[in-house]
């Protein structure tokens, strides 16, 4: 709590400026930091509900800063930064120690009731005077509603505990139905601890040995629901993705079956790969520590599909790569020439006849294919040869 300032000199005297620059400066730092308190005590009357109790006291504390705060305006006024003479440094004292009370807020102290106006009535108060009852009746009121300096940070901390409550009773709403009567009784203890607790801070009673570990353990009630309802989330969503998994599986693991199917019909030899049976792993399980499991072993099957997958359609994309390259060198053959080639022709029907095969046999019509591609190179470098020993070439002439 602030205290009012020792005012310089006394009535009737010119005072010495350094005095009275000191004088102006601790009054400044008294007059905010007056208000500051005032206004802490008017929130912590509200707060305990006994505003009725202490208007009066509280009115007479705010009138006579009002008288104090207008007082000095009109000395910083005639202070004038420092620019004063022996006159002006005579008004400064009279200022400062000639009677207060005429200038205190009548309007301001009706509203605090016929206490406040009988208490002001007889106030022939001077400056330092008022700021010295102002002290006194600030720790008369400190002393009535309990709040110290101590006892206002516990207020604060108070308000906190019941904030944290009202976090926590907006926990406990999400708990699932199963756990929420345990979860109930513990908030329901808790939030008797703080109804006690603010009921003693109100009645102005030291509570800052209950309040540390009162804080705790609501921190600690918060945090175990924050985790668990995060955790069951967590299991929710998990839940969710395992079924989604589940069921994609099952529609590539019957999309695979026809896929394995048809590369057993069409291609010689064709892989084979079991496809995993996902209906095998049984019905997706609700418990976290199953459903982890549960995801492992969908996690493989996954893998197994995906293998098989990537087997039986390489060895039918073989098959038509195979029918491409044949369809590439066919195309070579005509531009330069030799398509018609008897050899040449035979080697082609022969390649698709097999390939057209279902199953086809792949190692019979890679040889195939590569046969084609053999009397394509020779049909190729024979005609090469026919043109260059042809009349009028540069070989025949020479």
């Amino acid at each position: 709590m602030s205290r009012a300032p020792s005012a310089p000199g006394r009535l009737g005297e010119a005072l010495d400026p350094r005095a009275v620059q000191e004088y102006l400066a601790e009054l400044d730092t008294w007059v905010r930091d007056r208000r500051t308190e005032l206004d802490e005590l008017d929130q912590a009357a509200l707060a305990a509900h006994r505003q009725a109790e202490v208007t009066g006291d509280m009115m007479l504390s705010m009138a006579l800063w009002k008288a104090v705060s207008d007082r000095q305006l009109l000395l910083l006024a005639t202070w004038d930064g420092g620019r004063v003479g022996e006159r002006e440094r005579e008004r400064l004292s009279t200022l400062i120690w000639g009677r207060l009370d005429a200038t205190l807020d009548r309007q301001l102290l009706g509203r605090g009731g016929d206490l406040a106006t009988s208490a002001a009535q007889g106030l022939a108060v001077s400056l330092p005077e008022a700021c010295r009852l102002s002290d006194a009746l600030l720790g008369q009121l400190r002393v009535r509603l309990g709040m110290d300096p101590s006892s206002l940070a516990s207020l604060g901390r108070v308000r906190e505990l019941r904030a944290s409550l009202e976090r926590l009773r907006d926990q406990v709403s999400l708990e699932p139905a199963t756990s929420r009567a345990a979860v109930e009784g513990r908030f329901t203890e808790l939030a008797s601890r703080v109804a006690d607790v603010t009921e003693r801070a109100q009645r102005g009673a030291d509570v800052g040995g209950l309040l540390g570990p009162l804080e705790a353990e609501l921190a600690l009630a918060e945090r175990d629901l924050i985790v668990g309802n995060a955790q069951r989330r967590d299991a929710r969503d998990l839940l969710a993705a395992t079924r989604e998994l589940r069921a994609d599986l099952v529609a590539r693991e019957a999309a695979l079956e026809k896929l394995a199917e048809r590369c057993v019909a069409e291609v010689d030899p064709a892989p084979r790969y079991a496809v995993p049976d996902v209906d095998a792993l049984g019905p997706v399980p609700n418990t976290p520590a199953a459903l982890n499991d549960y995801r492992t072993r969908l996690d493989r099957v996954s893998a197994a599909l995906t293998l098989a997958q990537r087997e039986y359609a390489r060895a039918l994309t073989d098959r038509d790569e195979l029918v491409a390259l044949l369809d590439a060198y066919r195309a070579k053959a005509a531009a330069r020439g030799v398509a018609g080639d008897t050899d040449l022709a035979a080697a082609e029907r022969a390649a698709r006849d097999v390939l057209a095969r279902r199953p086809t046999p792949m190692p019979v019509a890679r040889q195939l294919v590569e046969a084609y591609r053999s009397w394509l190179d020779w049909a190729d470098s024979a005609r090469g040869s026919a043109t260059s020993k042809a009349p009028g070439s540069k070989e025949e002439t020479a």
